[in-house]
């Protein structure tokens, strides 16, 4: 049985998750519209502001883009091939046997697994593709990393969500009931100011969840130590992101 309400950790602030999350590189879409035997139709399955949906925009005719938080949509760019709808992953609303390729991009994590692999199983065309994709803690050198690695190992400890444990695993941990597909290396990438780095922290769940238990902001010291280590604040540096990817094909019901 599906879980309801959903887990709503992104919708207060919906406008930094659209402001602040990373872009997905282009050669990851390239790389998962080649392994589909058709291009017709991709579903981004717990859509957020729509970076997913975007990049596979390019790829595929026809883009379904869907997400349980009203609030994450209205922030997504429009794009006259991206549909946007508010729906669970795990019951879509969508067609039977439709979608070339599935992704569920940084969502997958909060999903209910079972149910969310029924809907995949009913909605996929035979031979499709399903990918799971997560990335993992950003970095950015040697003087800021410690930094915000303390931040989220130890500051933050008490207050992430269980379901955080799985993208600290590389989704390995996550079940996955089909023959896996190999898949090379990817990255984001962003060449950030410190006010981006902080906004990019903000949206974190945890930093949410610490400030409702503990009513302060835990943003207030890790800034602190942020802008004594990058320098001109202004400055911009390069932040990357490895992404970790569970890859299927999908051979229906």
């Amino acid at each position: 049985m599906v879980k309801a309400p959903f887990k709503d950790h992104f919708s207060h602030d919906a406008g930094s998750y659209s402001q602040y999350r990373p872009r997905y590189p282009d050669d990851l879409f390239s790389n998962l519209a080649s392994l589909c035997p058709q291009r017709d139709r991709a579903w981004d399955c717990g859509c957020g502001s729509g970076q997913a949906a975007l990049g596979l925009a390019t790829w595929f005719h026809a883009v379904a883009a869907t997400d349980p938080s009203s609030a994450q949509i209205a922030k997504a760019p429009s794009h006259p091939k991206i549909v946007y709808g508010r729906a669970p992953a795990e019951a879509s609303g969508l067609g039977a046997k439709c979608f070339d390729l599935i992704v569920a991009a940084q969502a997958a994590h909060w999903f209910e697994f079972d149910s969310f692999y029924a809907e995949i199983r009913r909605v996929a065309k035979p031979r499709a593709v399903l990918a799971l994709v997560s990335y993992h803690r950003m970095r950015v050198g040697a003087d800021i990393d410690p930094i915000t690695e303390a931040f989220h190992r130890e500051a933050l400890d008490a207050h992430w969500p269980p379901e955080r444990a799985h993208v600290d695993a590389a989704y390995r941990t996550i079940p996955f009931p089909f023959s896996e597909i190999g898949a090379p290396d990817f990255a984001l990438r962003a060449s950030w100011s410190l006010a981006q780095v902080l906004g990019y922290l903000g949206t974190w769940s945890a930093v949410k969840q610490y400030k409702y238990a503990m009513g302060t902001d835990p943003l207030v010291p890790v800034a602190k130590e942020l802008r004594a280590a990058w320098g001109d604040p202004g400055k911009a540096r390069c932040v990357t992101w490895p992404i970790h990817l569970r890859l299927a094909r999908v051979f229906g019901a």
